[in-house]
């Protein structure tokens, strides 16, 4: 039997119309708009989280609002790691937390930990307020700078998804992805890495001294923010998974005190 819902999405280009289709009634049932104008707007090309309001990562429904950064399932990897080096009671920043799903993932594995998490995006932190009701803070600001100061010194892990297309690429990209999320979330600079070279240049200020620094990146670009990470004196190591394909280098002090 023929689904003409389904139907008009996969002749937008949605390749996979059927779920799309139940999501978008699903959403409709759940009150987020008339079916119709639910639809129209995912066909005009935006992100389909944004649309349903919701994005499942690491088991969670996360809340994606409208204009705001969807996060990527290659970032589950990033949680894993980041909960293989955390201890009890630690003091976590989910820094470019976008929704804050990364956050989310680890209070919901980790719900002794002290989390932080911050945002250059005021809409983003509006969405991370709303999926982080156990977070310690959240933040409005440049990376650790948007962080209290008393946090100096303090911090055990930060975790980073930066920004990390580079300049050059972003026209590339998907019409969902730079036309519906803000170019401060894709845009990392000429290579790529121009982010995580300036969270690493202030990160060591704000980690205890055998505290960690863990951030996504493209596979290609692990030397680079290896040695980004190695330019302020932390040494560094490379994790990939294959099944997400996902990279993520972490580095810790090289000469704790």
């Amino acid at each position: 039997m023929n689904d003409a819902l389904v139907d008009r999405l996969r002749a937008a280009g949605c390749v996979f119309a059927e779920d799309e289709a139940a999501l978008l009634r699903m959403a409709y049932h759940e009150g987020r708009g008339d079916l119709e104008e639910l639809v129209a707007r995912r066909i005009g090309g935006e992100p389909l989280e944004q649309v349903v309001g919701w994005a499942e990562f690491a088991g969670l429904r996360v809340a994606v609002a409208p204009g705001v950064f969807v996060p990527r399932r290659r970032s589950e990897f990033l949680v894993s790691c980041a909960l293989a080096v955390i201890g009890p009671g630690a003091v976590v920043v989910d820094v470019c937390c976008g929704t804050g799903a990364i956050g989310a993932a680890l209070l919901a594995a980790r719900p002794d930990l002290v989390l932080h998490a911050a945002d250059v995006d005021p809409a983003a932190v509006a969405c991370a307020r709303a999926n982080l009701p156990g977070a310690a803070g959240i933040h409005t600001g440049d990376l650790l700078d948007a962080l209290p100061p008393e946090l100096a010194g303090g911090v055990d892990v930060v975790v980073a998804s930066t920004p990390y297309v580079p300049t050059g690429a972003v026209a590339a990209m998907p019409p969902e992805a730079r036309e519906h999320e803000p170019l401060v979330a894709l845009d990392g600079g000429g290579d790529g890495i121009d982010v995580v070279r300036r969270l690493a240049a202030t990160a060591t200020r704000w980690l205890r001294p055998d505290g960690g620094l863990l951030v996504e990146c493209a596979t290609h670009q692990a030397t680079a923010a290896r040695d980004a990470l190695e330019g302020v004196g932390l040494l560094a190591i490379v994790a990939h998974d294959d099944d997400r394909d996902a990279t993520v280098v972490a580095g810790v002090p090289a000469d704790p005190a």
